[in-house]
């Protein structure tokens, strides 16, 4: 009787150890679970929020300073037609607003300026030309008169350039429209008009200033972080506002616009 109840005992204490250590097991275990899920959390939170922004984004956010090179290249319509223009400048610009939300019109509102050391409008060479004029009674004739052309060569400023950053959904291309006025300064006077005649009365001078409003938009394709290829399409008005005796002016010109932007 004594060896069976030293046998009992014995096992029941066995029995209490190996459940005591089980249970002290499972405690460490879920312990280590239970930790190993807040810093498996923390890890992921903290692997999304070291991934870089997309390169629109990153600008979007900033607010951005730009500066580039551009090229433009231009033909006229109507009755300028025969006109082509070349100009090369350098553009900076800067982000100025957070996005504001105005549904598909949302976007952010950018102010920028440009200067161009080269402008160059290409015009049909010197040639006769059919004017309407009146003879002395006063009645309509035709006057063959001689007409000025060729190249003309000058600089252009546009200090006013208010750009409409569109919002976008991609992480590379950027759209805008804009608005922009500006000024141009030729050596010789433009565009060509009649040549001016003190002994026949003719005053064809028009104008070497004339201002440039101006309209239209395009995109920027992010190559990488702060760099994009842009392009651009703007019509383009060119007017003297009557500062010559003469402004036929260019009533209408398309400009297609290429450039590199460094964005700070």
């Amino acid at each position: 009787m004594k060896v069976t109840l030293r046998v009992f005992l014995l096992l029941l204490a066995c029995g209490s150890i190996l459940g005591l250590g089980a249970a002290r097991g499972s405690a460490q275990g879920a312990g280590v679970s239970g930790s190993a899920a807040p810093a498996l959390a923390t890890s992921d939170a903290m692997m999304l929020s070291s991934q870089p922004a997309s390169p629109v984004a990153a600008v979007r956010r900033q607010r951005s300073w730009e500066l580039g090179p551009f090229v433009n290249y231009g033909f006229g319509l109507g009755n300028r037609d025969q006109y082509k223009f070349l100009s090369a400048g350098l553009e900076v610009g800067k982000v100025l607003t957070p996005v504001i939300h105005a549904g598909f019109a949302s976007g952010q509102f950018q102010f920028a300026g440009n200067i161009m050391p080269l402008w160059q409008a290409y015009t049909p060479a010197p040639h006769l030309q059919a004017y309407n004029c009146l003879d002395g009674s006063g009645n309509p004739i035709t006057c063959i008169l001689p007409t000025g052309g060729g190249t003309f060569y000058g600089v252009s400023l546009t200090p006013v350039i208010l750009r409409w950053n569109l919002m976008t959904h991609s992480g590379r291309w950027q759209a805008w429209v804009q608005g922009a006025g500006g000024v141009i300064y030729t050596t010789h006077k433009f565009p060509p008009n009649i040549l001016s005649n003190p002994a026949l009365g003719i005053n064809g001078g028009t104008s070497v200033w004339n201002f440039s409003p101006q309209g239209g938009g395009g995109v920027h394709y992010f190559l990488r972080d702060k760099r994009s290829i842009d392009v651009g399409i703007n019509g383009v008005h060119i007017s003297s506002a009557s500062l010559g005796d003469r402004n036929p002016g260019v009533n209408a010109l398309v400009q297609v616009q290429v450039g590199y932007t460094f964005w700070k």
